[in-house]
């Protein structure tokens, strides 16, 4: 415990320094200094989880020498208060077990248009909804990978080829991937078509996912109408599934208003449409009860609302999950969010998820507080 109080202790004071000490004449050190309580109440489970984690990561850049740039970062999550599982399992669940990585190695190029990356990297492409970072969580999922980027006015391609995903628990998974994403900045948006073509390499499971999506605005006075909407197909060896998803809402002095579902298809309730590489913590509510999709499929019907008042980012969203195949009430969701950015270094927040069960599941009361040094 007191080895734990130590590094408390660190990353706290680590974070009052400037960015200035971390300049050189070779590059750019910095640090992203994280320190979060979480809790999770799962009614009928285990007792009730409480945590206290820090998450210290820790990086250097080269500057630019022709073009090219090396970056490495070194990982450290530590619990403080691990009354939770992993690390015990008589508590429920919190997905950020004590871990220590490279979180990334890469050798980047860029020059006229053309970018590349070689080695341990983030991959976030369009909204994360199907190959994000799952930043969320202290440890964030990266990528053994080469990919490569182009973009010319309104056009941007990337191409990327996956070796090994590294998962947020500090397990790897060799892999045979294939990313490719265009995306086409128009007047009122931008719309992208993918293709993300997975291979297990232990178990030779193929997922092959296409599709397309939207997302643009227009002005009506002095109202701003949002509005997207995303196609997917999907397959493995024996099944098939589809995905849509529409939204469409209003910013009215500053406040935005949405109403959306997404619609994560079934094949007559024996697979639902997945996102492996998606940071699904954003979707589908924050308590994570559907980070896997059912194979009835998943129906979510959502409203949601934000705005800023004070510095204060404040967010709310209210889920209405059902099944695609069936009738099964699979239960609601609240959820509330406040940020505030206090200077150019240090951001606070809180958050909460209320989950509700339907015909399945059990109610789940998740909340979050935390501080952020980022420098």
């Amino acid at each position: 415990m007191q080895a734990k109080k130590t590094l408390l202790a660190i990353a706290l004071g680590t974070a009052t320094l400037g960015a200035s000490a971390y300049e050189t004449e070779y590059g750019n050190a910095y640090a992203d200094v994280k320190v979060r309580y979480e809790s999770n109440d799962t009614e009928g489970g285990a007792d009730a989880a409480t945590a206290l984690i820090t998450d210290a990561a820790i990086g250097f850049e080269t500057k630019d020498y022709e073009g090219f740039k090396a970056l490495v970062e070194y990982e450290i999550v530590q619990p403080i208060i691990d009354e939770y599982a992993p690390e015990d399992t008589d508590y429920d669940t919190v997905m950020d077990p004590e871990t220590r990585e490279w979180n990334r190695a890469q050798v980047s190029y860029s020059k006229d248009g053309f970018g590349a990356v070689v080695g341990r990297q983030r991959i976030i492409l369009d909204d994360a909804r199907f190959v994000g970072n799952v930043g969320w969580r202290a440890n964030e999922v990266t990528y053994d990978a080469a990919t490569a980027t182009f973009t010319k006015d309104d056009i941007k391609v990337f191409l990327g080829f996956v070796d090994q995903r590294n998962f947020l628990n500090g397990t790897a998974q060799d892999q045979s991937d294939i990313l490719f994403n265009l995306g086409y900045t128009l007047g009122t948006g931008k719309v992208s078509a993918f293709a993300y073509l997975l291979e297990n390499d232990d178990t030779e499971a193929k997922l092959d996912t296409y599709g397309a999506k939207y997302s643009g605005s227009s002005m009506a006075d002095d109202i701003k109408i949002i509005y997207s909407g995303t196609v997917a197909t999907q397959s493995t060896d024996d099944n098939d599934a589809t995905y849509f998803a529409l939204e469409g809402g209003a910013v009215v002095s500053g406040v935005t208003l949405a109403l959306g579902n997404e619609t994560l298809g079934s094949d007559d309730g024996e697979y639902g449409f997945m996102f492996p590489y998606g940071t699904n913590h954003k979707f589908n509510g924050w308590a994570d009860k559907f980070l896997g999709t059912p194979d009835s499929g998943l129906s979510d019907t959502y409203v949601k609302a934000a705005g800023k008042t004070a510095g204060i980012k404040l967010v709310g969203f209210y889920h209405k999950f059902d099944a695609v195949e069936g009738s099964a009430d699979l239960g609601s969701e609240l959820d509330l969010l406040a940020v505030k950015k206090l200077d150019d270094t240090f951001t606070v927040g809180a958050k909460a998820a209320f989950y509700s069960a339907g015909d399945t599941g059990a109610d789940t009361t998740k909340m979050w507080a935390w501080v952020q040094a980022k420098f």
